[in-house]
């Protein structure tokens, strides 16, 4: 992909940007579509017969449902079906006026107006006593300017620090850790602690929408109780004087807080999911993550889905999204994301017996 491609692709974002992935488009790993017309842009990876979409197709409502079709035209010339992850609904209206279609919900995203922020933290104890704990431990956070903060080596050392944490080895797509190469109009918001950095939240623009997207907030190994906390203060502070009627943490997976209907699916898809809600937390703690995000008190959440081109959705679409998000097989990302849990188990039980 040429610089001048991502270069087109950012105008674009800017211009039509609707969906709260929009701006990840740009992240390393992900190909880039533009319609003929280079008027539309549609990010995805490819993986296991499958086009796996970043959200959705980046161009005007009008020509929304004509650039799905040039899009799925082109993948079925290459033999590619389809799939939509993190699809809003929106997207999905769109698509169903089609004919009927299959989706998965994975989960929901909460939404702020960050307006609101000062009202949130002045009816919740636990969050000010947060805040509280980090700056009686002298952590402060400052934003950083783009320039400052593109592959700023502290940035990277804490970024490491943080997915040595993580049950999983790291994963791409739509949670693609290295950001710090491709900031453009992100937002940087750095935490430190006696000038050593211990963390920092990454905000990105989705700009129909006057909103930001929490892509990432890392702590390193020394960041104090209360350091995510702070971030996410001067975040929306910040955003709010911007005058951002928007703002969202992303997917919570497997989240049951939108209010709509779960579409029915056949009953493997049900057992895997309740599965994956019931064991998966030695991998990814579903529900930790969920709990944290309304700790927040959201206005609202969105539905999210995965709906694919396909008649069903079948263990070729699962297998797809989790080659997307793992860049390699599923069966090797378990069997890596095993051998991380019991080498996280055992130096565990070391250091309990030390």
């Amino acid at each position: 992909m040429s610089p001048q491609d991502l270069e087109d692709a950012k105008d674009l974002i800017d211009r039509w940007g609707w969906n709260a992935t929009a701006y990840q488009i740009l992240n390393p790993g992900i190909s880039r579509w533009f319609s003929a017309e280079r008027d539309a842009v549609v990010g995805y990876v490819t993986y296991g017969g499958y086009r796996v979409v970043a959200g959705s197709p980046i161009c005007s409502a009008e020509r929304l449902e004509s650039v799905i079709d040039a899009f799925e035209a082109a993948s079925r010339r290459l033999g590619l079906s389809t799939c939509y992850f993190a699809a809003d609904e929106r997207l999905a209206r769109r698509l169903a006026r089609r004919g009927p279609l299959d989706r998965i919900l994975l989960g929901a995203q909460p939404v702020w107006n960050p307006s609101s922020w000062p009202e949130i933290l002045a009816g919740k104890a636990s969050l000010r006593a947060q805040l509280n704990r980090a700056r009686n431990k002298e952590v402060e956070v400052r934003r950083w300017s783009s320039e400052r903060a593109t592959e700023h080596p502290e940035l990277h050392r804490c970024l490491e620090e943080w997915l040595e944490t993580r049950g999983l080895p790291p994963l791409h797509f739509l949670v693609e850790p290295e950001t710090l190469g491709r900031l453009y109009d992100r937002r940087v918001y750095v935490a430190e602690q006696c000038g050593a950095v211990v963390g920092f939240l990454v905000a990105s623009p989705v700009p129909l929408r006057n909103g930001w997207l929490i892509e990432q907030f890392v702590r390193g190994h020394a960041a104090p109780n209360g350091t995510t906390e702070l971030m996410l203060d001067a975040a929306w502070t910040d955003l709010a004087e911007l005058g951002a009627d928007y703002v969202t943490l992303g997917l919570s997976p497997l989240s049951r807080r939108a209010e709509v209907e779960a579409p029915q699916q056949p009953l493997w898809i049900r057992v895997l999911l309740g599965w994956l809600r019931a064991h998966g937390r030695r991998f990814y703690n579903f529900d930790g993550l969920d709990a944290f995000k309304a700790k927040f008190m959201p206005q609202h959440w969105e539905p999210i889905y995965a709906i694919t081109s396909e008649r069903k959705v079948g263990v070729g679409t699962l297998w797809a999204i989790s080659g997307a998000f793992g860049k390699m097989s599923p069966p090797k990302l378990f069997l890596l994301a095993l051998g991380r849990g019991l080498a996280k188990e055992l130096h565990w039980l070391k250091n309990r017996h030390a």
